[in-house]
């Protein structure tokens, strides 16, 4: 048995209910991956779950009785697997309106986890299935024209990815008061700061439909608020004011609407004045990687 065949995956999918046939075409994808069967843990964030029946598939349930928003969710899916997940080896994390495009992108995960020990993170290429573009927000690096070069990188994408159940085990999981927006970063940093990499694949893809991100209120609000306690979570203290600095005068450089910048800088002075939770500020030693693989802590 090589290594590659012998580590066990799993999979979360986080739902909110409002998308069973969608849901059910991706447990169908991850039903017909090769290589060994991969059981799937659905969370029902603050919603019933449908039924779940798949041919071939075992199925976890966890049913919250709210909405806890993504992050928090997702950590439920985690423990569904037993503490930090220990039940495999790692976690493909899934949107409930994607698919799995190819058969195969278990058995790639499961390959290159196996050809590198300190592999902690692939992202996967998310594509539109009628059109097989790739979004350019979608491409975790900032050289992002070409998103069919695979490369090593220093985020990930939440909904299209696979993590190794060690790194939740070293560094914890993700961060649930975020609710919603850059709690992948924050995973990402705290576990290049522990040594492991992170890979995006192109070859490893999931589809969804193109859609936009959206705009309203709630939305600014998270993204500033998160931005600010991810700097005060992760960064060294020099750092922090770069930071935030370099993204106060980006969003002010992108005009939004006055209402979502009145939003957004409500958030950012939320950031400021709330609990933002533990600080570790990453080594200095981190900052230099992140910079030598193009994406310095201040962009």
């Amino acid at each position: 048995m090589t290594a590659a065949s012998a580590m066990r995956l799993g999979a979360v999918v986080l739902t909110m209910g409002n998308r069973p046939d969608e849901l059910r075409a991706l447990l169908e994808s991850v039903a017909r991956q090769d290589g060994d069967p991969i059981e799937v843990a659905v969370v029902g964030n603050g919603a019933p779950l449908p039924e779940l029946a798949v041919p071939g598939l075992s199925v976890r349930t966890v049913e919250l009785p709210e909405n806890v928003g993504i992050p928090a969710g997702r950590n439920a899916g985690i423990e569904a697997f037993g503490p930090g997940g220990r039940d495999v080896d790692a976690l493909l994390f899934l949107d409930d309106d994607g698919l799995l495009a190819r058969n195969d992108t278990a058995e790639l995960c499961r390959q290159a986890f196996a050809a590198d020990p300190r592999l902690g993170i692939i992202s996967f290429r998310i594509a539109d299935p009628d059109t097989g573009l790739t979004q350019r927000r979608h491409v975790p690096r900032l050289r992002a024209s070409d998103p069919l070069r695979s490369s090593r990188v220093t985020t990930f994408l939440g909904g299209a990815n696979a993590v190794r159940t060690a790194v939740f085990a070293q560094v914890g999981g993700l961060p649930g008061d975020f609710f919603y927006a850059h709690e992948e970063t924050d995973l990402a940093w705290r576990a290049l700061d522990a040594g492991w990499r992170i890979d995006y694949r192109a070859d490893m893809v999931l589809h969804h439909p193109t859609t936009a991100p959206a705009r309203h209120a709630v939305y600014h609000r998270m993204v500033a608020r998160n931005r600010v306690w991810l700097a005060r979570r992760n960064l060294p203290a020099p750092l922090v004011p770069a930071y935030l600095g370099v993204w106060f005068l980006l969003t002010l450089a992108r005009r939004p609407a006055l209402p979502g910048l009145r939003a957004w800088l409500g958030g950012f002075r939320e950031g400021w004045a709330t609990e933002c939770g533990p600080r570790r500020p990453m080594k200095w030693a981190t900052v230099w990687r992140l910079t030598r693989l193009g994406r310095p802590p201040i962009i």
